[in-house]
């Protein structure tokens, strides 16, 4: 029998058990203690930095730590092994710090105005499940139909022209309950086609008391809503009894976490890896519920709302992680051809997944289109409404893999790039996410190219998110600091620009300037990675416009979708050549798309037969073996562009620099 240890986290001052041999960052994992780990657990990527203050812990050596840090005391949690009662200190840059999460969010002006003037406020409420109270005559020798007969005629009335059926369960509870309640009744139905099946009956009138969870299964965050969907019900709690707040369907609550399922790889590749060791599936499987669960518990606590209060669960994410959820072996999804198991998800009970809602409750998960585009580009998609209009509209959600979709009424085309994780901080010396002491914005003095530099929170910087390497590959551009090629130019004559052991670099802060008594720099290869990252987003963009026989300059408009598309700065993005250089007003910014469209589908039964349209609407174009996206590629590894057609007013503010 293993022994068992205790392991207590600096600076949360928590302590947790654990079995000898674990490591650091299986510890945290299971106490739910976050530390950045980027590649899964195998020591590549030198993310999970910790001390050991105190204790017996192994580790091997490793070249992402120097010897004066090893001496130290640091080790990297995924390679070091538990071997008494320790203490271990989270540094700085290994934290993820959950309150960026606020921000995410939070209800900014780009999510509102999708909100108000979008599909959300058009929808009436008329959800996937319905309750219906009614009063039974009670049983007399003339009208002697069984209990369960009894309930569906008196609903028939009520609703005519389906056809009704139930559980055993229920029906096994039927007898007393009718008796018990005086045959005064609550019945809750599910109807998303074909028969209309009584998932709960419950004494009294319940018609009030109905609410949707929305979850948006992120491979970084997992977003949740708490919905009011009672038909009838004011959705008032805790005295708010203002009009505005009465409306059925409006949001109780929203929450957001850290997918667990980060410290065993922050891309899909590396977690549908995990899945082929034993047990990895039903693992990947169980840590993303029980974040699920965490936002569950905190969306009934902030909208005063029970758990036996919820009705219906509509969950959407890409095709990986909606695989994971389902307990649905992923694999193939990274083999060539890149074929999922399926496309299209039964409904499921939420407690046969795991998730602590009760027994009754149903599950519905958006469909995907491919291995690559899944349902949350479904459901941005739908809340952007770009499949009703006549115009051409471009929808991309950037973030890991840049997912885009291009197309009308009449047509959808659809396409994933491998855009890289440089825009989450993966990949870059000095990345991190946007949290507290992530540079955010810079600005470069073209004169003195001395940097201004904004952080998260206004914190001391710690490194870069993804909003601030675009300000500074288009500052140091514009200052002429680099050339297109992303090289430095060596006879600049300041101290900022210097020979580093990646080669050159560029200094945005000073050791003593930052919270982790470090330079923070942009390398020369920084640099590569996010021009590759960059040309591979624009390349997949022109193929597509290819494929439909269109150039840019067609496009109605561009909605950009996704956590990170909401900090872009456009003006800095079309610089790099990552955007269009279209007029400032074709960019539309919408947010969580896929939180929306899953909110969209708990409203209204409707709008689940549309997400299926959707997704059957869609082509999809695979990039990976397209000789087109090769060369669009090729020709876009240059800043902005190789072809300066394609952006005359960037090249001309470059002119002379």
């Amino acid at each position: 029998m293993l022994k068992e240890y205790r392991v207590k986290f600096l600076p949360i001052e928590r302590s947790f058990p654990v079995e000898e041999g674990q490591t650091i960052l299986e510890a945290a994992m299971m106490a739910g203690v976050h530390i950045n780990a980027s590649c899964g657990g195998n020591g590549a990527c030198g993310k999970c930095k910790v001390k050991i203050l105190e204790g017996n812990a192994a580790s091997p050596v490793s070249p992402k730590i120097s010897l004066d840090e090893y001496e130290a005391g640091t080790r990297l949690a995924c390679q070091t092994t538990i071997h008494s009662d320790i203490v271990v200190e989270i540094p700085l840059e290994s934290q993820i710090d959950k309150s960026i999460l606020k921000r995410t969010i939070k209800d900014t002006h780009i999510t509102s105005d999708f909100q108000k003037k979008g599909l959300l406020a058009k929808t009436p409420v008329k959800p996937l499940v319905s309750k219906l109270y009614m009063e039974l005559p009670e049983p007399v020798p003339e009208d002697n139909i069984s209990d369960f007969g009894r309930i569906t005629r008196e609903i028939s009335v009520l609703m005519p022209g389906n056809t009704y059926v139930a559980s055993l369960e229920i029906i096994k509870k039927l007898g007393r309950m009718l008796r018990e309640s005086e045959w005064k009744i609550t019945v809750t139905m599910v109807n998303s086609g074909g028969d209309c099946e009584i998932i709960h009956v419950e004494p009294g009138n319940r018609t009030a008391d109905m609410y949707a969870i929305a979850i948006d299964i992120g491979t970084t965050t997992v977003c949740g809503r708490l919905i009011d969907v009672s038909a009838k019900g004011s959705g008032v709690r805790r005295g708010q009894e203002s009009e505005e707040e009465s409306v059925p369907g409006r949001v109780m609550a929203e929450a957001a976490d850290y997918n667990s399922q980060i410290s065993y790889g922050e891309d899909v590749i590396s977690r549908i890896m995990y899945t082929r060791k034993k047990g990895g599936l039903k693992k990947l499987q169980g840590i993303v519920v029980k974040t699920i669960n965490g936002i569950i518990e905190e969306l009934l606590t902030a909208g005063g709302v029970r758990s036996d209060e919820i009705s219906l669960m509509v969950f959407a994410g890409n095709t990986t992680m909606t695989h994971l959820l389902l307990g649905i072996d992923p694999t193939y999804i990274m083999l060539a051809p890149y074929i999922p198991a399926t496309t299209s998800f039964p409904p499921v009970r939420a407690r046969d997944l795991g998730i602590t809602v009760e027994e009754h409750v149903p599950a519905y998960t958006l469909p995907c289109v491919a291995s690559y585009i899944g349902g949350d580009i479904v459901g941005g998609v739908l809340a952007s409404g770009m499949q009703a209009q006549e115009k051409v509209s471009l929808f991309m959600d950037i973030g890991t893999n840049g997912e885009l979709v291009l197309g009308n009424n009449e047509w959808l085309l659809s396409a994933s790039c491998s855009a890289g994780p440089s825009f989450e901080g993966g990949g870059i010396q000095f990345g991190m996410r946007a949290s507290p002491g992530a540079i955010e914005q810079v600005r470069i003095n073209p004169s003195t190219y001395e940097p201004m530099v904004f952080t998260v929170g206004k914190a001391k910087p710690s490194g870069i998110c993804g909003s601030g390497l675009i300000d500074i590959v288009a500052g140091l551009l514009e200052a002429g600091l680099i050339d297109q090629r992303g090289k430095f130019k060596k006879d600049t004559g300041t101290n900022r620009v210097r020979e580093g052991s990646d080669g050159y670099e560029y200094v945005l802060c000073f050791a003593p300037e930052t919270a982790i008594d470090k330079d923070i720099v942009i390398t020369e290869i920084d640099l590569d990675n996010l021009i590759r990252t960059k040309a591979a987003v624009y390349a997949g963009c022109k193929v597509l416009l290819d494929s439909a026989g269109l150039a840019f300059s067609d496009l109605d408009m561009v909605i950009i979708a996704g956590g990170f598309g909401r900090y872009i700065d456009v003006e800095k993005a079309k610089v790099i050549g990552l955007l269009p250089e279209l007029p400032g007003d074709k960019f539309q910014f919408m947010g969580n798309g896929s939180l929306l469209g899953v909110h969209l589908v708990c409203l209204n039964s409707d709008v689940w037969l549309e997400t299926q349209k959707v997704a059957t609407m869609m082509t999809n174009v695979e990039l990976s073996n397209n000789n087109n996206f090769m060369d669009e590629f090729m020709a876009a590894m240059f800043l902005p562009h190789t072809d300066q057609n394609l952006f005359p007013e960037v090249i001309e503010r470059l002119k002379g620099v």
